[in-house]
C-alpha cells in the first residue's frame, strides 16, 4: 500500500514562510547622498582645473600692462598703468610680421588638410577594396610617429624640392603632419552617417564626387568643424617644424618666421636690455586669436565630438 501524499502548502491554502535572508532596500536618501558627494567632487575638480588654466592666462595678460620693475617686484601685483602702448611696441618689433606669416600659412594649410583628410577618410569609410584596412592603419600609425624622428630626412627632402624658408614648403609639411589625425577622426564620423542617404544619391544618378561634396560632406559638418579647430590650434602653436624649415638660407633670403619663432627671436634681440612687457604682449597677441576661435565654436566642437557616439 502506497504511502499517503503529504499535503503541500499550496494545496492546503497556506502561504509558505518567507526566507530568513532579506535584502536591504536602497533608500532614496542614500542615492541622493552619493549623488551629492559625486557632484561636489566633480565640480570641485573642474573648478580647480579651471583655476589652473585661467590664472596663468590672467597673469600673462596683466603682466603686459606692467613695467619691468613691477614684474620683478611682485608677480601678483595689479598694474598701475593700463596703456596699450606696449602692444604697439610689440607689433612694431616684429610681432605684426610674424602674425601675418602665420595667418598666410594657416589660410592654406588648414583648408587643404580638411579637404584631403576628409576625402581619404570618406573613401576608407564607405568603400570596400583590397588594402582598405592597411591604408587606414597606415594613416593611424602616422599619428603615433614622433615628428622628431623625421626632422632630418624631412629637412633634406624639402631642401631638394627647393622649398626651405618658403610658405608652400611649410604648408605642405603642415598638411602631411595633420593628415593622420584628420583621417582617423573623420573616418569614424563618416561611418556613423546613414547608408540609406548614400545609396539614394547613387540611385538618383549622382556621381561619387558629387555624392561626396553635395551629400555626405554637408552631413559631416559637425565633425569637420571639430577637427578643423584642432588642426588650427595645432598648426598655430607648432614650433619645431617651422624652426627647422623656416630659416633664412642666405643673406639675401628674407625672414619668414611664424609667431612661435618670432617670440624667441624677440627675446634674443633684446639682449641685456630686457623689455618683459613686450614679450608678454607678444604672447598675448599670439594667444587671443585662438582663444576667441575656441570660445566662439566650443558648442560646435562639443557637438561634433559627441555626435558620433549618440548616433
Amino acid at each position: 500500500m502506497s504511502a499517503p501524499l503529504k499535503e503541500t502548502p499550496a494545496a492546503s491554502g497556506t502561504v509558505p514562510a518567507q526566507s530568513s535572508v532579506r535584502t536591504n532596500p536602497v533608500r532614496p536618501g542614500d542615492q541622493r547622498g552619493e549623488g551629492v558627494v559625486l557632484n561636489v567632487f566633480s565640480h570641485g575638480f573642474l573648478a580647480l582645473w579651471a583655476l589652473l588654466i585661467v590664472l596663468p592666462l590672467l597673469w600673462l595678460v596683466l603682466s603686459s600692462f606692467k613695467t619691468d620693475a613691477q614684474i620683478g617686484g611682485s608677480a601678483f601685483g595689479w598694474p598701475q598703468n593700463w596703456s596699450l602702448d606696449v602692444f604697439a611696441r610689440a607689433w612694431e618689433k616684429g610681432i605684426g610680421d610674424y602674425f601675418l606669416n602665420t595667418v598666410i600659412v594657416l589660410v592654406f594649410s588648414v583648408p587643404l588638410t580638411m579637404l584631403f583628410g576628409s576625402m581619404a577618410a570618406y573613401v576608407l569609410a564607405r568603400y570596400e577594396f583590397w588594402g582598405n584596412r592597411f591604408l587606414y592603419f597606415f594613416f593611424v600609425a602616422g599619428a603615433m610617429f614622433p615628428v622628431f624622428l623625421a626632422l632630418v630626412p624631412l629637412f633634406f627632402m624639402v631642401r631638394r624640392l627647393d622649398m626651405l624658408n618658403t610658405y608652400q614648403g611649410l604648408i605642405l609639411v603642415y598638411v602631411a603632419y595633420s593628415m593622420p589625425f584628420t583621417v582617423f577622426f573623420m573616418h569614424s564620423f563618416f561611418r556613423t552617417l546613414p547608408t540609406a542617404v548614400f545609396e539614394a544619391a547613387i540611385l538618383d544618378g549622382a556621381s561619387h564626387s558629387r555624392t561626396f561634396f553635395q551629400v555626405m560632406l554637408p552631413m559631416a559638418k559637425p565633425g569637420l568643424l571639430s577637427v578643423g579647430i584642432f588642426n588650427t590650434l595645432g598648426q598655430w602653436n607648432q614650433f619645431i617644424l617651422p624652426t627647422v624649415l623656416m630659416q633664412p638660407q642666405s643673406g639675401d633670403d628674407p625672414e619668414r618666421y611664424v609667431l612661435t619663432q618670432g617670440l624667441i627671436q624677440l627675446q634674443q634681440q633684446q639682449g641685456y636690455a630686457s623689455d618683459l612687457p613686450v614679450l608678454f604682449a607678444g604672447v598675448t597677441i599670439a594667444m587671443i586669436p585662438m582663444l576667441v576661435v575656441y570660445l566662439s565654436f566650443q558648442r560646435q566642437v562639443q557637438a561634433g565630438l559627441t555626435s558620433a557616439t549618440l548616433k
